[in-house]
């Protein structure tokens, strides 16, 4: 199979999987993000204990899905879970079914594919508890799009003709739609490109009789995939750039994301090569931002291809390298083989051949596992007939539970046995074991003693101590509404092409020593970092304690930021060196803090003002520090700064801005 085929087979497979997910709670899908008066509003009826809990548990919900779920997925988890334990503490179980659903889609949205199953079957088994004929259709069709995902067609299969039998009785046109979109996949999977193309062709139908704009979006583009394995270039960039824009226009990051890298796919197979890496790198910082783990590793393995084609094959030995590594770690089988194939490539370009024997055994080994006889055999015998034998699935699972009861008693009954036995055997030894023990206790102590030294350390790296020892004493920290903070976004201009110009460690180094100089300006002025984002840098002043002096604070480090960069320009401009140049922006108003999450945990922040100070870094120009109008006011009598006017900004209209030129 050809590089560029492999990067459509790959293409199309994770493509579905962020806008078939169902919520049953909120079934329409959002058509963009919250304003912020909206979602003011929500939040308020979420937080107002006089409100009937029903109320405010629909309030959270729609908070969480129309506002974070395809743009902020970890952010939506953490609404979401909120909305599951108030939901459990009352007892009520269609809104805690709702929660589950939408925190397995948040984990789908991420790639993670065994936590979205998991919470998939736990959403599952509650909605038929309650006997919600929606929700079970709804659950059984997100199981199945993770098992599509992972290359498991039979499994796959079972779920959809499950859920479409349901969506059917009951007359659900939405669900119906995924549902053919979902077998068109797997038709498409098959090279059954007919086949395919009829079944997206009437989903799109049904979409757009319900005026559902993601299902749409979602039709078009896969209607798009089909030309362009065809070879069909005008046809699909058609469909890809309508698809483009409605998911733009609804705020959908990750179709946006997965979108612009078939639009790269479509520039690379006509050999424009520098709009395929273009499109390539966008989506690389959009799926990094968003955490997506698929379609990261989509956009690194395809931007290694293209250089392949170039011969630049050190570069394609490290993007398809990052690709295979990010893959095999959440065990996605099909773009395990896509890498895989890569590498394989690019290893015998550079003459590594023990390297492409390797890659080239993984590659049949995903391959195997993917295409194997019995799936292929299972999609021509279902042929997505509703043949399923619910009766039959019913006793396999009873019958499973009993012979698990069984596994359990047996184990148990062993494990006491075998508990018997040590604790004879242990009478003899008991002695001479405290002895050695006695030492080990007092070698050790002063180690444990340092060790736990360095984790509070380690923690505080991570986390506000406010936080952290919230954190600490409660095993959870709330989530916090400030009135009033100051956030600062920067961003290095031109980054894709100096990156190209650097090798891999000199890039990391010049990275590395810019965001430290950050992180000890930010400590000298008593502001909280919150992240970097590949070559962008997050903070905040004003949290997690507020203060009266955030937005002064932050533009004396803005300053001092981008009076750093210019200095390093400056040294590197004399030696001949690539040499990075620094916009900054500047916003102040309310946001929502708290930690995300459940394993590496992050302190983050949330609201319109974050998405503001990304607006003034944007809307800046280098070497500037950008101000918004609010921020001005705070700070005027402190700085000389520059009114630049009414400033368009993206998706926020014209903003009044300032240039700060220095304090007073």
């Amino acid at each position: 199979m050809c590089y560029f085929c492999l990067k459509f087979f790959t293409m199309k497979l994770i493509a579905f999987t962020g806008i078939l997910l169902f919520s049953t709670y909120s079934v329409a899908f959002a058509q963009s993000a919250l304003p912020k008066a909206e979602a003011d509003s929500l939040w308020a009826v979420w937080t107002d204990p006089d409100q009937p809990d029903t109320s405010r548990l629909r309030a959270i919900h729609d908070y969480s899905w129309f506002g974070y779920l395809f743009n902020q997925p970890d952010s939506a988890f953490y609404f979401a879970d909120l909305e599951y334990q108030f939901a459990k503490s009352k007892g009520l179980k269609n809104q805690m079914a709702a929660a589950l659903s939408m925190q397995g889609v948040s984990f789908a949205i991420r790639g993670n594919h065994i936590k979205a199953i998991e919470y998939f079957m736990r959403d599952l088994e509650l909605e038929r508890e309650i006997g919600n004929k929606i929700g079970i259709a709804t659950s059984l069709g997100n199981i199945a799009n993770i098992y599509m995902d992972q290359g498991d067609y039979s499994n796959a299969i079972d779920y959809y003709t499950q859920s479409l039998k349901i969506n059917e009785e009951i007359g659900n046109k939405q669900s119906i739609a995924g549902s053919l979109a979902n077998i068109g996949n797997i038709y498409f999977d098959q090279g059954d490109g007919e086949k395919a193309f009829d079944y997206y062709k009437r989903s799109l139908k049904i979409f757009e009789e319900i005026d559902n704009k993601r299902g749409v979006a979602f039709s078009l583009k896969s209607i798009g995939n089909i030309y362009g394995a065809q070879d069909d270039y005008a046809n699909a960039f058609e469909y890809f750039s309508r698809s483009f824009e409605i998911n733009n226009e609804i705020g959908d990051k990750r179709e946006v994301a997965l979108t612009l890298i078939s639009m790269g796919n479509i520039y690379s197979k006509q050999g424009d090569n520098t709009k395929a890496i273009d499109h390539y790198t966008q989506s690389l910082r959009i799926s990094r931002e968003m955490g997506d783990i698929q379609s990261t590793a989509l956009a690194l393995n395809n931007t290694g291809d293209v250089y392949m084609e170039q011969g630049k094959y050190t570069k394609a030995l490290e993007f398809s390298s990052q690709s295979l590594a990010l893959v095999k770690e959440a065990g996605f089988k099909l773009q395990t083989q896509n890498s895989a194939y890569s590498l394989f490539q690019v290893n015998k370009k550079l003459g590594r051949y023990k390297d492409a024997l390797d890659m080239h055994e993984l590659y049949i080994s995903a391959r195997d596992s993917v295409e194997s006889e019995e799936n292929q055999k299972e999609v021509i015998r279902q042929e997505f007939k509703y043949s399923y034998d619910k009766k039959a699935a019913t006793d396999s699972v009873a019958n499973a539970k009993q012979q698990e009861i069984k596994d359990i008693e047996i184990a148990k009954q062993q494990a006491e046995i075998k508990a018997k036995r040590n604790q004879q055997y242990g009478l003899g030894s008991g002695l001479g074991l405290m002895c050695i023990l006695s030492v080990v206790f007092f070698t050790q102590r002063n180690r444990i003693s340092k060790e736990k030294q360095h984790s509070e350390e380690l923690l505080l790296n991570i986390l506000p101590e406010e936080t952290a020892k919230e954190l600490k004493e409660k095993g959870s920290s709330d989530a916090k509404l400030i009135d009033q903070v100051s956030v600062i976004f920067t961003d290095f201009k031109g980054f894709t092409s100096i990156s190209e110009q650097l090798s891999p460690k000199e890039l990391v180094n010049d990275l590395h020593e810019c965001f430290s100089a950050f992180d000890t300006i930010c400590e000298k002025y008593g502001i909280e970092k919150i992240k970097t984002i590949g070559d962008a840098y997050m903070a905040a002043g004003g949290l997690p304690t507020p203060n009266t002096t955030h937005a002064k604070d932050v533009v004396k480090a803005a300053l001092e930021m981008a009076a750093f960069v210019n200095e390093g320009k400056l040294r590197k401009q004399s030696a001949g060196l690539p040499f990075f140049e620094v916009r900054i922006g500047v916003h102040t108003g309310p946001v929502v803090a708290g930690i995300v999450g459940i394993k590496k945990f992050q302190y983050d922040i949330w609201g319109d003002t974050v998405n503001t100070a990304s607006r003034m870094e944007s809307s800046g120009e280098v070497g500037k520090v950008n101000i918004s109008e609010t921020t001005y006011e705070m700070v005027k009598d402190g700085f000389t700064c520059e009114y630049r006017g009414e400033v368009e900004a993206k998706g926020k209209g014209k903003m009044g801005m300032y240039f700060v030129e220095g304090g007073l």
